[in-house]
């Protein structure tokens, strides 16, 4: 996302369900083979102004791993990535290999003031460009401040379930829950997290990302 943009604040905080889902359920992990997992998305995925070890990626993957997810999470952010940018690099930046897309995009969509219709399209298309190569997507959604506009941002707000919903795919409400708007967990820019924010990011996510892959591994075994 760009760093010109006021502070946004990110208010909701990610459920503990997810969590006890996905150590309750059954392991649907091999031993032998990690889960390749491609992250679609924008400056936050591609660890803007960090170093690559303390970005989403590397700190996704390492928080999966303390849950038992073999994984590998291959980072494919692009700074300044719109919704739109994004559904035109989406089937090369994808490998076929991957067992889940996590699609981590629209923040630049908001700093732009771009249509939420146009945004919910372009997710659209991504989604069902993902689902047409056979490869299950999770969606991550953002949060709008009412400071920008009550209208604009419930209309926005409201992009991310919609489409998860219409494509019956997980969602993960918002990526930045608990970090966005928080001055010790951001970086100078008030936007982008800091390593401390990526850690909270990143265990958070984990539990969801873990639990989508199970059902989708349970999904395939029947």
């Amino acid at each position: 996302m760009s760093s010109r943009a006021p502070v946004l604040e990110f208010s909701r905080r990610a459920g503990l369900a997810a969590l006890a889902a996905a150590l309750a359920a059954p392991s649907a992990f091999a031993a032998g083979k990690p889960k390749i997992i491609t992250m679609l998305g924008d400056s936050i995925t591609a660890g803007y102004g960090l170093a690559a070890a303390d970005a989403l990626p590397a700190q996704l993957q390492a928080a999966l791993g303390r849950l038992g997810v073999s994984a590998v999470v291959r980072p494919s952010g692009v700074s300044g990535d719109t919704t739109a940018d994004a559904l035109g690099r989406v089937d090369f930046s994808v490998q076929g290999d991957t067992d889940l897309c996590l699609v981590a995009l629209g923040g630049n969509d908001l700093l732009q003031g771009i249509d939420p219709k146009q945004t919910r399209a372009n997710l659209t298309a991504i989604l069902v460009k993902l689902k047409a190569r056979r490869i299950p997507a999770m969606l991550a959604g953002m949060q709008a401040p009412t400071a920008i506009g009550a209208g604009y941002a419930r209309d926005y707000n409201a992009v991310f379930p919609a489409v998860a919903r219409a494509e019956h795919a997980p969602l993960y409400p918002v990526l930045l829950a608990g970090v966005g708007g928080d001055r010790t967990l951001d970086q100078k820019d008030g936007i982008h997290p800091n390593p401390a924010g990526v850690k909270i990011i990143a265990a958070r996510l984990a539990p969801a990302v873990a639990e989508a892959l199970n059902t989708k591994a349970g999904a395939a075994r029947k």
